[in-house]
């Protein structure tokens, strides 16, 4: 499988968060870059899923549903008195 490029990014945190990082990063066996990197593509994948579900909305909102009703009466059709004999 051919690996994608990758660039470098660089990221300002505490000091304790960095500690923090390390200690999750270890358990992960990982490092801090893979814990990021990580984060941020499923930031972006969520982001895209999100945004695909949201435009299948909006194209079935547009082409509307068709619930079974029916047309309601006219106005003339529910004052006509000469039914109510």
């Amino acid at each position: 499988m051919a690996t994608t490029p990758k660039q470098n990014l660089t990221v300002s945190l505490p000091p304790d968060t960095i500690r923090k990082a390390r200690i999750l990063a270890a358990k992960r066996s990982t490092s801090i870059s893979g814990l990021v990197a990580e984060q941020i593509d499923s930031l972006v994948r969520n982001d895209e899923e999100y945004q695909r579900a949201m435009q299948s909305a909006i194209r079935r909102m547009k082409q509307g549903f068709n619930l079974g009703g029916t047309y309601p009466a006219t106005r003339e059709e529910l004052h006509d008195r000469k039914n109510l004999r």
